[in-house]
């Protein structure tokens, strides 16, 4: 695929509905919760569970991805530290240059993206992506975002299980085990597609609105490191991580790279936020979300050159 080719066919779709919410959010003061709430509970858990009742990928290839999401993000995660403290960076600011660099925005943004470059696999890859990626979130993110303040961690592990998307793969799961999925042409698989279709320009819709919402404004200057991070160190780990673990699908392979690629993700904005404990000088929220805004735009050249090159079979 050449660079024009994966600008206008993958980007492009994404960028356009995305700026729609962007333009939508700078115009009217809305409040994305209510989106936020029925995608997670409504949309999400549909989307999931069509795609994986639905999809051709194998036990030993989700797997292999299970396990190659889990040796990325903590494998970013230490590099992200080792570099952070190098820089003399200390709490709050530590944990989320970590975490602004470690957790990829998979959902919003990946999943529309990787369907638009790869079809069907691609959305299939990236929904399982974003379920190991959930449970590393309200884990290992729940631990980089309030380690600063003492608050305890041991509860984190319960906020995965309040998420329907866990139980939406798990019934996924058991359906394919016993083999009672509804046909594909059913009315129950019809509904449940229909519903789950809903979520990625709903998703897309959101990001614009929360890019509108962001002020950037005060560390520019600061995030430089953690896009960098992101965009261009991120990638060259994943491919590392395909390599070691040995990736029987290729394309599969190529769409874990690109999810890996992602920009900053919107979650641990959020858990920025619920445990900040304000002060003086630069936030954690403000870190983050100003990561999320710039490493956002870069994206755009960066994922274009990477989706041609990735279609190119030239590195994976």
């Amino acid at each position: 695929m050449s660079l024009l080719s994966a600008l206008t066919n993958a980007i492009l779709p994404v960028l356009s509905v995305a700026a729609v919410g962007f333009l939508l959010g700078t115009l009217r003061d809305i409040n994305v919760d209510a989106l936020g709430t029925v995608t997670i509970y409504i949309l999400t858990p549909a989307l999931v569970f069509h795609s994986l009742t639905t999809t051709s990928l194998g036990g030993k290839t989700a797997l292999t991805l299970a396990v190659a999401v889990v040796a990325f993000t903590l494998g970013m995660v230490a590099l992200a530290e080792f570099v952070g403290r190098a820089l003399g960076e200390s709490e709050p600011i530590l944990g989320a240059l970590v975490l602004a660099s470690s957790f990829p925005n998979a959902g919003n943004y990946g999943i529309p993206l990787s369907q638009f470059a790869f079809g069907d696999v691609g959305r299939s890859t990236a929904i399982l992506y974003i379920a190991a990626q959930s449970v590393l979130t309200y884990t290992v993110g729940v631990y980089l975002a309030s380690r600063g303040n003492g608050t305890s961690n041991f509860a984190a592990l319960r906020e995965v299980f309040k998420l329907p998307l866990v139980y939406a793969v798990l019934a996924a799961g058991i359906a394919r085990i016993l083999g009672v999925v509804p046909p594909v042409d059913s009315a129950a698989m019809e509904t449940i597609q229909l519903t789950g279709d809903a979520a990625i320009p709903v998703m897309l819709l959101m990001l614009g609105i929360q890019l509108a919402n962001t002020d950037s404004g005060a560390a520019v200057s600061r995030v430089g490191v953690a896009s960098t991070l992101k965009l261009l160190v991120a990638p060259l780990v994943a491919v590392g991580v395909v390599f070691l673990l040995g990736f029987e699908d290729l394309t599969v392979a190529r769409v874990f790279v690109l999810e890996c690629a992602m920009p900053a993700a919107i979650t641990p904005l959020i858990l920025s936020i619920e445990y900040d404990e304000g002060g003086v000088g630069l936030t954690a929220p403000e870190y983050v979300s100003t990561a999320i805004f710039i490493s956002t735009l870069v994206s755009v050249p960066v994922l274009t050159l990477l989706i041609a090159i990735l279609q190119s079979g030239t590195i994976v």
